[in-house]
């Protein structure tokens, strides 16, 4: 398996809904895989925590991959997060995902039962074990309550086909410690900060940000890798008002009063998490203007 197969800058995709959030917006969808593309975005990610996993039946589960692989028709990497309380269930999922077409799998470990690290070990390695693409383990300890520590990522690493991690910490320097303990075994994205992930080693960033944003995530990522520092840093600090609108408790309902306002119909999210208040849907007006975004209509045509 080439470890250097994903890299670069991911986003981590809304989950367009109806005016009403009843029913999935296939045809935003598309047009959103293919502006994304256009945009430049190096792979993304569907159905994980900005997606609304947890608010989306089975048989939605299916359309959206299906959507969104046969939309990117191989253009891009096409990840699908399949995170389940249940091992057998994962599995399940996992496969489906295979069967479907998609490159790779993201998987949040058990989010409730707080399982112990000999329990993550045999969840993990019992999904690789049945698929045959590669997964990217993903350490969110503020939503999952399990924090995948460096040792135990250095564990994990000796399992073929968990290749790569999105390490969502506020401590970049697990990057570091990461790498170094499993050296080629493992490629580490950052989840939260990139430009600092990068720093720190990281080969790839799994960001919000990249949903509204996803030619100015990718061109860091780009200037990152031929070593343009401080064109990178640039950069990066021009468009953090946006990455900091998206972050926190927000993250969902945040970045679809931007797309939305850019003139995308992605819906609201789905209860129990509610759409922004007025304030801060007044702020992502502001931010819209500030930074000159809109999205094609042609797109949706």
């Amino acid at each position: 398996m080439n470890k250097s197969l994903f890299e670069g800058a991911y986003a981590v995709c809304i989950t367009p809904f109806t005016d009403d959030g009843s029913e999935v917006d296939y045809n935003s969808l598309k047009a959103y895989v293919n502006w994304q593309i256009d945009q430049g975005i190096h792979g993304l990610i569907f159905l994980g925590s900005t997606g609304e996993f947890l608010s989306t039946s089975a048989d939605e589960r299916v359309g959206i991959t299906e959507t969104a692989v046969q939309t990117a028709a191989g253009q891009i990497p096409i990840l699908i997060g399949t995170g389940h309380e249940d091992t057998r269930e994962v599995v399940r999922l996992s496969k489906q995902a295979e069967s479907l077409g998609a490159d790779g799998l993201m998987i949040i470990p058990p989010f409730y039962s707080t399982p112990t690290e000999d329990e993550i070990f045999a969840h993990f390695k019992t999904v690789a074990d049945a698929v045959s693409i590669p997964i990217m383990v993903y350490n969110n300890p503020a939503t999952s309550n399990v924090d995948l520590l460096p040792p135990l990522m250095a564990r994990l690493a000796e399992v073929e086909g968990l290749d790569y991690m999105k390490e969502s910490t506020m401590d970049v320097t697990r990057i570091r410690d990461i790498n170094l303990l499993c050296g080629d075994k493992l490629t580490v994205f950052g989840g939260i900060m990139g430009f600092e992930s990068f720093v720190e080693g990281a080969k790839g960033w799994v960001s919000v940000a990249s949903n509204v944003m996803p030619q100015e995530t990718a061109k860091i990522y780009d200037l990152v890798k031929d070593r343009k520092i401080d064109e990178a840093w640039e950069l990066y600090i021009r468009i953090l008002p946006i990455i900091q609108f998206v972050f926190g408790i927000w993250y969902v309902g945040g970045t679809k009063s931007l797309l939305n306002t850019m003139g995308l119909p992605v819906g609201p999210p789905r209860p129990p998490r509610l759409p922004v208040p007025p304030e801060l849907q007044a702020h992502a007006q502001e931010l819209v203007a500030q930074f000159g975004l809109s999205f094609p209509a042609n797109y949706l045509a």
